[in-house]
């Protein structure tokens, strides 16, 4: 009886060692998925661009009426985060997954619920191409 006792305290005290309050965090994937309509936003002109995000917007049934400006943003989670300014001064954060769905969302509700800012990164902003357009035919 003693020794079962033993053994069975020996075991407790083995299999909690090396155990502490805070869980391991989790390993993070430097590994990035991008589908090819999603690295084809960046390759896109500023004026195909705006139409392919104003695009989406449209089809989450919101409205857009002109695209005055967009830009990548960040990449959150596994979605590549894009921003559009519209005319009417709404500013849309379009979340593109690698399967091509894509979730739309006010700018201004972004941070208070938890998601990242609509920062644009330098080198990514563009209009909505229409002003280079006229500038061309213009010369």
């Amino acid at each position: 009886m003693i020794r079962s006792a033993t053994l069975l305290i020996s075991a407790t005290l083995l299999a909690s060692c090396g155990q502490s309050d805070k869980p391991a965090p989790p390993l993070q994937n430097d590994i990035m998925v991008r589908s090819e309509a999603q690295q084809r936003l960046f390759d896109l002109n500023d004026l195909d661009r705006a139409i392919a995000l104003k695009r989406a917007i449209a089809d989450q049934g919101l409205r857009c009426t002109r695209i005055i400006s967009t830009g990548y943003v960040t990449r959150y989670r596994d979605l590549d985060m894009w921003s559009a300014t519209c005319s009417d001064d709404r500013q849309w954060a379009l979340f593109i997954a690698a399967n091509d769905s894509v979730q739309v969302r006010l700018c201004d509700d972004n941070e208070k619920i938890g998601l990242p800012a609509c920062k644009v990164k330098p080198g990514t902003e563009g209009g909505t191409g229409l002003d280079n357009s006229v500038e061309n035919k213009a010369s």
